[in-house]
């Protein structure tokens, strides 16, 4: 499997803290890599810094061999790379539809009227929200907040895709729901990388774990090898339990 991304001795620093430090790792086209680590491993740093929010303190990220490093958000989305955020951020005052329309409007297709409406119903129907296409974003319970941020990153028209913790705190029900949608998202040739929490979605969805912990990688395999690491082990629970 050919590499769609590449991330190469990528560091970031806050002032004196070193968040991120030497980070490399690669993610084949077409697969579903988790990226883990306990809470302030620099998880969601890497994203940010893929996603062109954060520019990188040194290293190189490139999509298709092509460097994109440095680019800022809104020239890597026109590269092909979309995300999500641990916190929804939607535009409370606008209906539903109109919030996937905005992400086609300013992304790469530029699709403005009665073409950006009917392709922004055709996301709303893959995430299960079409339904709810004429309701005001700010009236939607968190579930379907999070189906619409995801279809709005499905308008931007990706090659790759970043989820930032997507299936947090979602309900047993909710999570083998949106574990069935993340699948049905590779399977139709979307390559995505998912920092996630909830061990069953990782097992269930990701044949490769790149893990994280204190800003460096200690594990980068596939997920049962990963998991199974005395490296990934301590970081989780401790050095009793290696």
């Amino acid at each position: 499997m050919s590499a769609l991304l590449e991330v190469s001795g990528l560091s970031r620093r806050f002032g004196g803290l070193l968040a991120v430090n030497d980070v490399s790792f690669s993610v084949g086209q077409g697969a579903i890599v988790g990226l883990l680590g306990p809470n302030g491993s620099g998880k969601t740093t890497v994203l940010n810094m893929i996603s062109g929010h954060l520019l990188p303190s040194g290293g190189d990220i490139s999509l298709h061999g092509k460097r994109i490093s440095g680019l800022g958000a809104s020239r890597i989305s026109k590269h092909g790379v979309a995300r999500t955020f641990q916190l929804v951020r939607a535009l409370p005052s606008l209906t539903v539809v109109e919030n996937v329309t905005v992400a086609l409007a300013f992304g790469r297709q530029k699709l403005w009227g009665v073409a950006a409406r009917e392709r922004a119903m055709g996301f709303l129907d893959q995430v299960g929200l079409a339904h709810r296409a004429d309701h005001l974003a700010e009236d939607l319970t968190y579930i379907d907040q999070k189906r619409m941020e995801l279809a709005r990153a499905l308008a931007a028209d990706p090659e790759l895709l970043l989820l930032d913790e997507w299936l947090a705190g979602l309900n047993p029900t909710e999570l083998q729901s949106g574990i069935g949608l993340i699948r049905s998202l590779g399977s139709s040739g979307i390559t995505i990388l998912m920092v996630e929490h909830v061990m069953e979605a990782i097992r269930a969805l990701c044949s490769q774990c790149v893990i994280m912990n204190a800003g460096v990688k200690i594990a980068d395999a596939p997920t049962a090898d990963a998991l199974s690491d005395p490296a990934v082990i301590t970081a989780y629970l401790g050095e009793q339990h290696a």
